[in-house]
């Protein structure tokens, strides 16, 4: 019995993928629990697995083209098996190739003026034949072929396709641009001429300078939607407080020093997680979460990092951060990240924070806020070590400072709790010893 492909919802935030490439061609044996393709998520880059036995006889949906959770992407049925109504019903005729996939889908090109048709040439072999109409007389075709023979003004409907079920692909639109029997300007029969007005002219100011677009990954496209429903519903209000981070500075260099034979070292982030961790723990009004009209306090500490990927940001979480030394969030946070950036995080190590830490300060920024993830109801925004003058005991020194800026959902946190928290995170960082008790 055939098996229909789906787009499966491989994260828990996951609303549509994107193929990044199939493992499996057309035609392949596949096996229930084989991988199948890998897929872009809002999060990283998962594996799809068959959910059935039979061949892949169908690949709806090519490499580069995205589809919401639910919709059918493939077919794998016995090699006997009619899967006519299958394809069909689960958005078209199969894709022709990785290329063609990753274009948007677009609509036919317009036919020719009426009237007779231009001589045969000499090399004209690709228009011999008329293309098989689809379903409801439209030529099938890829995406990519159809805007390549918009852009050429040629007609779909003169090509004999070479791509499966005689569907029209690049190569034949590409070899159609050298027969000049179907290169014409495309035109609409006066009959069927719209009636509406012609829109205005108008001239684009860029044009002449030009501009590049580039397609948006499902990560950011989850970023733009989080980041609008966290800016919009949820009442921001930010508080900045300055850390003199002399003792954590002297800390780092000596536990450096230790952990050198082992190949660890500890970085002035860490030191921030660990005193966010523990302050959150003591400070329990501000480990919380606003959850439909009730305000929920979390037993336990999960700090979400925020890490910079090629396609914009993801928060590895660092659970139980609260009960783990130095040295274990360290190793955490840097297998976390570097798996972050390769897209290959589990769905686990980036849902569940309770509160989120992001630092910009190794990129020379000493001071921003940042927008709370919902539903979280804080966020620390950290900036670089600076070596500033400051008064001291009545003389002006040189200190390293740091500014820390909470981001703080207002209807959970107040200005008085937010406070107290960012009290006892920066006694923790100016006596790092006090991490400990």
């Amino acid at each position: 019995m055939a098996t229909k492909v789906h787009m499966e919802a491989l994260s828990p935030t996951m609303e549509e993928g994107q193929i990044v490439r199939w493992l499996k061609a057309e035609g392949d044996p596949v096996r229930n629990g084989e991988i199948l393709a890998e897929i872009e998520t809002d999060k990283a880059t998962m594996e799809l697995v068959a959910r059935g036995d039979g061949l892949l006889r169908a690949i709806i949906l090519a490499a580069g083209g995205t589809a919401p959770v639910g919709e059918v992407i493939g077919i794998i049925a016995a090699e006997d098996e009619d899967i006519s109504g299958m394809v069909s019903a689960g958005g078209g005729a199969p894709a022709a190739s990785a290329a063609e996939g990753a274009e948007a889908p677009r609509g036919p090109a317009p036919h020719e003026a009426a009237g007779e048709p231009a001589a045969q040439q000499p090399g004209a072999a690709t228009i011999e034949a008329a293309s098989a109409p689809a379903e409801g007389g439209r030529v099938k075709a890829s995406p990519l072929a159809r805007r390549l023979a918009e852009e050429a003004g040629i007609d779909l409907s003169r090509l004999a396709g070479s791509g499966p079920g005689g569907r029209v692909v690049k190569k034949d639109v590409e070899e159609a641009k050298t027969t000049p029997a179907v290169i014409r300007p495309a035109a609409v029969p006066e009959a069927a001429a719209p009636s509406r007005p012609a829109p205005a002219p108008w001239t684009d100011a860029g044009a002449a300078e030009g501009h590049d677009e580039f397609p948006v990954s499902q990560m950011r496209k989850t970023i733009a939607r989080r980041l609008t429903e966290s800016l919009s519903p949820v009442p921001h209000f930010f508080l900045t407080v300055e850390v003199d981070m002399g003792r954590v500075l002297e800390a780092r260099k000596s536990l450096n020093r230790l952990l050198e034979k082992d190949g660890d070292k500890i970085s002035v982030n860490d030191f921030v997680l660990r005193a966010t961790a523990s302050a959150l723990a003591r400070h329990t009004e501000c480990n919380a979460a606003w959850h439909d009209n009730v305000i929920r306090r979390y037993h336990h500490v999960h700090v979400g990092v925020a890490v910079a990927v090629e396609d914009g940001l993801i928060t590895p979480v660092v659970k139980h951060a609260d009960r783990k030394g130095l040295v274990q969030i360290s190793r955490e946070v840097r297998e976390m990240a570097g798996r972050a950036r390769e897209k290959r995080l589990k769905p686990e190590e980036y849902t569940g924070s309770t509160f989120s830490v992001s630092n910009l300060g190794m990129f020379g920024i000493r001071e921003f806020t940042a927008i709370i993830n919902p539903p979280e109801a804080g966020i620390l925004a950290i900036g670089g070590v600076e070596e500033i003058p400051v008064a001291v005991d009545g003389e002006v020194v040189i200190r390293p400072r740091m500014r820390i800026t909470m981001s703080c959902d207002h209807r959970v946190i107040d200005g008085a709790q937010g406070s107290r928290f960012l009290a006892t995170l920066r006694g923790m960082l100016e006596e790092p010893a006090a991490i400990l008790l």
